[in-house]
């Protein structure tokens, strides 16, 4: 996938306990000419207060942070700053709280061992609404949904709302395509992507693109395997 520049500076909240940890982030994306960086916290609380007066297209928030963690900010967050992106950052691919950020609704879910670059494309893919999941995360996610039985991760509205387009897009969204991908593999523009995407989302009830390839895994309805 082309990592191309963002139409606009994306303006990004961090939120991490760790000041060095922070700063040093910081720097490397004041760097990128898309994205900068409007503000720093240090626990959940301090990220709440700053990204309502910021209000910022994109909350960097670490998962465990003193005083308030990053999945009971994110929970806030989602209601009090509904238009930013939540991406959760954690040290561990068996962090516990993935599906619990999946259920409220994060936008994107990344382990803090990124290479710079790989940092640079999931948060632009993030303004792009296509929910970044950092690789070693992929494996687990698929599995714990499909372990969900008990407790569904995600709602469970019929597939039969949607339509075949929507529901080939969605399959390749589950398989980790980005809009351009899934246009160049179905022959439309990324643009009609997106709007499947959109509407798809809206008739299953869904929030976004991680929610909808946890839906896809957790009913059966993702592409055949070899």
């Amino acid at each position: 996938m082309t990592d191309a520049l963002l139409p606009r500076p994306a303006r990004i909240l961090i939120a991490d306990d760790l000041p060095l940890f922070r700063r040093a982030i910081a720097h490397l994306l004041d760097e990128q000419p898309d994205l900068v960086v409007v503000g720093q916290a240090g626990n959940g609380i301090e990220a709440i207060e700053l990204a309502q007066s910021l209000q910022p297209d994109i909350v960097l928030l670490d998962v465990e942070m003193p005083v308030m963690d990053g999945i009971a900010a994110a929970r806030r967050l989602r209601a009090l700053v509904p238009d930013a992106r939540i991406v959760m950052l954690t040290v561990s691919e068996h962090d516990d709280h993935l599906m619990e950020a999946i259920k409220l609704g994060a936008h994107g879910y990344l382990l803090k061992d990124l290479h710079p670059d790989e940092l640079y494309a999931m948060l632009r893919a993030a303004m792009r609404d296509e929910a970044p999941v950092s690789a070693a995360l992929v494996g687990r996610l698929l599995t714990a949904v499909r372990d969900a039985g008990r407790t569904p991760a995600v709602p469970s509205a019929p597939e039969g709302d949607l339509s075949r387009r929507e529901l080939e897009v969605l399959r390749l969204v589950a398989d980790g395509l980005s809009n351009k991908e899934i246009g160049v593999v179905l022959s439309i523009t990324e643009g009609t992507v997106k709007n499947h995407v959109h509407h798809a989302l809206s008739k299953l009830g869904l929030e976004n693109r991680i929610q909808a390839a946890a839906y896809i895994v957790r009913h059966g309805l993702g592409l055949p395997r070899s």
